[in-house]
């Protein structure tokens, strides 16, 4: 569940479009898009272009960087610069690079406005990281996994931007991950399989992930609850937050329910409206939970403490008991609770998140030569969860950002027309509806899918020592990413084509077919062929 921030910003020109005929002509107006209208019209995506320069030692040691980032905004501004700054601020990843400047430009084009979407610039920067990585393991003759190892962060260095990493647990991620995964020994037998196969190949990679929790503008770090408490022991509770299946309402009615220590049955959310809880910021940039709980504990502790005297004046008496006695008393049974996330000053300060959630996974695929089709054949996933406020909620959304995730980086291609190309016009989209516009289904699930969250790792930085999880785990998906282009090396390996080439995001079947590179395409397709991208 979740809105993933498509329509954060984009449905206001439908709502506009309604409600001036509603206006005018005093009636009800209903305006529902067809789907080749909707992606026409309401925006996707950041499609992202780093250009660097890159220094590092012959051990494949990081010294510095100097990248610029661009990112296709479209023809308005809409979100872009705000994508871009959090894809500036995660351009590092895990990693350390000692001398580093990132530059960001937000490019106007004659295609429509793009927008919000889970991970709002963050994977896009980490995977120019990825990428980079492994062009840098490649040249030092070295395994990724090494190359990785060597340039972590240490606990308590600073990124780039100055935040310091304090309780930093990606190296806690990654070493639990490849233990749990057996990558070692699957890595011998990935080669082993390639050995033996010339049209099947696999691969295997590994990848780390750090996502920093809050608004990157300062002013969006607020919110606020109303709770009641009524006469029959019944609690109704109102935040600003908006449920979208994401499991906000259960996870606020916890911390609710576990404040004023009754059970979560007697606690009800009402749906969310200004009227009860104003100027709320948006449902996004997964701190819903971590700002409305706290909300939310801040009022239920009001409401405990005023409680308290008649708790301890009726020891064993049942939580209705105690609500009728402090009725009687005229005690105000309903409190307001404010929270505004401690420390955080927004982009362009040395404190722009609260805390970072890390995470790595391993994940292993098979590729068909002939055909460019993929199988992930299995994922072990170790994510920093905190103490989990609702595992089994947690544990969902990482699942569910993985697959979203691999239909970003590995299925889901936007084709749009060219001066090249007449058969579609310049700027308009081709790929509109799931004739051409594929998304992950249940086939591209991971066979073998293993999710495990990190034991024992309190946040002291959040409500319940808890961690947010709904856009942190989206980057790891990236891993099936470059489990292909593993797979693609094995294959042009076996045919002495150079391994010097370029695999694009998304990683289509097309793009595996051509970079495979065998001598059904070589006679036509020149071996470091870079098929064209949705950029």
């Amino acid at each position: 569940g979740g809105g993933f921030g498509g329509k954060e910003t984009r449905s206001f020109y439908v709502a506009c479009a309604a409600a001036v005929p509603a206006y005018l002509l005093k009636r009800p107006v209903r305006l529902c898009l067809d789907r080749d209208e909707d992606m026409q019209t309401s925006g996707h995506r950041h499609a992202f272009l780093c250009r660097y320069k890159l220094a590092y030692t012959a051990q494949g040691k990081l010294v510095a960087i100097d990248a610029h980032l661009y990112n296709n905004a479209g023809n308005s501004l809409d979100l872009s610069t705000s994508i871009m700054d959090r894809a500036l601020l995660h351009l590092d990843n895990v990693y350390n690079i000692p001398h580093m400047t990132c530059k960001g430009h937000v490019c106007k084009t004659n295609q429509m406005s793009n927008t919000a979407f889970r991970g709002f610039g963050g994977p896009q920067g980490m995977l120019v990281m990825e990428m980079i990585l492994e062009k840098v393991a490649a040249s030092v003759g070295k395994s990724a996994v090494e190359v990785r190892e060597m340039n972590f962060y240490k606990v308590g260095e600073k990124t780039h931007y100055g935040q310091a990493l304090e309780n930093a647990r990606h190296l806690d991620c990654w070493t639990q991950v490849i233990e749990n995964s057996e990558y070692h020994c699957r890595r011998l037998a990935v080669d082993e399989f390639n050995r033996a196969s010339k049209l099947r190949k696999r691969g295997i990679s590994v990848v780390p992930t750090k996502f920093g929790i809050s608004f990157t503008t300062k002013f969006l770090n607020q919110a606020g609850a109303l709770v009641h408490i009524y006469t029959d022991g019944t609690v109704l509770l109102t935040h600003g937050g908006v449920e979208m299946g994401q499991g906000l309402h259960t996870k606020v009615a916890q911390i609710t329910a576990a404040t004023l220590g009754i059970p979560l049955s007697s606690v009800y959310v009402a749906e969310t409206a200004t009227d009860k809880v104003p100027n709320a910021s948006p449902t996004a940039a997964s701190a819903s939970s971590d700002m409305y709980g706290a909300a939310a504990l801040d009022a239920c502790q009001q409401l405990v403490a005023r409680l308290k005297p008649y708790m301890d004046k009726l020891p064993g008496k049942t939580f209705k008991e105690v609500v009728n006695a402090a009725y009687l008393d005229r005690v105000d049974l309903s409190a307001h609770g404010f929270y505004k996330t401690p420390d955080v000053e927004g982009f362009g300060s040395c404190r722009p998140f609260n805390y970072f959630c890390f995470g790595a996974s391993v994940s292993e695929v098979e590729i068909d030569r002939l055909t460019g089709d993929f199988q992930v054949l299995r994922t072990d996933i170790v994510m920093d969860a905190g103490n989990p406020l609702n595992p089994a909620i947690d544990v969902g959304q990482v699942e569910g950002a993985f697959v979203q995730g691999m239909g970003w980086c590995c299925i889901e291609e936007l084709v749009w027309g060219d001066s090249e190309h007449k058969w579609v016009k310049p700027g308009q989209l081709h790929t509109r509806g799931p004739g051409t516009y594929k998304i992950p289904t249940a086939n591209d699930i991971p066979i073998d899918f293993r999710v495990s969250l990190l034991t024992g790792k309190p946040n002291n930085r959040a409500v319940a020592s808890s961690k947010a999880v709904g856009e942190p785990p989206f980057f790891l998906s990236t891993s099936v990413f470059f489990a292909i282009q593993d797979a693609i090396r094995a294959a042009r390996v076996e045919d002495s084509n150079s391994l010097d080439f370029t695999l694009d995001s998304p990683a289509t079947p097309e793009r595996i077919r051509l970079l495979s590179a065998d001598k059904l395409t070589g006679w036509q397709i020149a071996e470091d062929i870079r098929p064209n991208g949705s950029w």
